[in-house]
């Protein structure tokens, strides 16, 4: 297990790139950014907004939005700077929702004046399905994820808009893959060919119960092909520049709620108190979760040090918040015991061991 020399992101990332100097794509990635014209790729952007810009006032681009600070920032660029007319979609979970996370949902159609559609799976399949992949991948949220991204499409498609807007290319800013272009077409069919229907059918779930992650069918996109982008192309990404933007159209962050347990800021994923969980067990399969990919993003941007972030790691990446697990296990049907059961078959027994009844990595920073 190697750290990154210039941000601490460990080669355990799936899909993570090294160089020969031990640095992370992401890194390289990052200083890319000093050689690129920002305003011409802004006048791309507005290329493209007037190419699918329409005069009779009807929707002109679908915005996927989960109601967090990067789903304000798309729509202020959107809406506000590109005087766009988007409709907004969200894929919604029937997790305990935080306070601010609420106020937040409903803050983003009211503040910039937006339509805004929430899909909601059934509850009973979501429960499922999330016990599904919780034991069997340790992913709870693999189904809802695939839908995040097929329902937006086809919710495109039958409303025959034509272009739809996601926030930052994750493979290139998170360093697994060198490839740096707006388009996020290649990316979406990718995602729509790793979908396996058969993997739930296989365990109960039913041909009816499976609509949601179906990616469209290609009579549909003769009709309606939807350009997709990525908006990190077109402007310098970041998730605190995103907060502060935010701030300003009324985004709530978590400071007067809840102080979360491993986590060292209040304003990101704030939305699901159980989604913390699904980040969390990132931890026992590669040996980092949450902590480390935001203190990275942190040192890349120069706004801690490498020795602050060290610290930051140490003290907090290991630490699964209990509140989030409570609401995680109550929704879901276990105990603690048997929650805890179902984690231990994950843990990494290349970069772990269990030492007293702990799990420790066996290479610390």
């Amino acid at each position: 297990m190697r750290y990154c020399q210039k941000c601490l992101m460990p080669d355990t990332r799936p899909g993570s790139i090294f160089n020969d100097e031990g640095v992370c794509k992401a890194c390289i990635n990052y200083e890319k950014r000093k050689l690129i014209n920002w305003d011409e790729r802004r006048e791309e952007l507005r290329k493209l907004c007037n190419k699918y810009r329409r005069s009779d006032g009807y929707y002109d681009c679908v915005i996927p939005v989960s109601g967090g600070k990067d789903s304000c920032r798309l729509v202020y660029e959107m809406k506000v700077k590109m005087d766009m007319n988007p409709l907004l979609v969200t894929v919604g979970d029937p997790f305990t929702k935080t306070e601010a996370g609420l106020k937040n949902y409903k803050n983003l159609g009211e503040t910039f004046g937006c339509d805004h559609i929430l899909f909601d799976l059934s509850i009973d399949l979501f429960r499922r399905v999330t016990r599904i992949a919780f034991e069997e991948m340790g992913n709870p949220l693999k189904f809802v994820e695939a839908a995040i991204y097929t329902v937006p499409l086809k919710m495109a498609i039958k409303f025959g808009i034509p272009f739809v807007v996601y926030g930052e290319n994750s493979a290139y800013e998170y360093g697994t893959t060198d490839q740096d272009n707006y388009s996020a077409n290649e990316t979406i069919s990718q995602v729509f060919k790793s979908i396996d229907i058969d993997f739930w059918l296989q365990r109960g779930v039913s041909r009816k119960e499976v609509n949601a992650i179906i990616p469209p069918a290609e009579d549909e996109l003769k009709i309606v092909k939807p350009e997709v982008i990525f908006m990190s192309y077109f402007t310098p990404w970041s998730s605190v520049i995103n907060f502060d933007i935010a701030k300003k159209y009324g985004f709530h962050d978590l400071s007067h709620e809840w102080k979360r347990e491993g986590c060292i800021e209040d304003f990101e994923q704030i939305d699901s108190v159980a989604y913390m969980v699904h980040l969390w067990l990132k931890y026992p399969k590669f040996g980092f979760q949450r902590t480390s990919d935001i203190a990275s993003r942190r040192v890349r941007e120069g706004l801690i040090s490498l020795s602050e972030a060290k610290k930051l790691i140490a003290d907090h990446d290991h630490i699964l918040d209990q509140r989030a697990m409570d609401d995680f296990i109550t929704f879901l049907g276990y105990t603690p015991l048997q929650f805890w059961n179902i984690v231990e078959k994950f843990w990494n027994r290349d970069i772990f061991e269990n030492i007293d009844e702990i799990w420790q990595l066996k290479k610390s920073l």
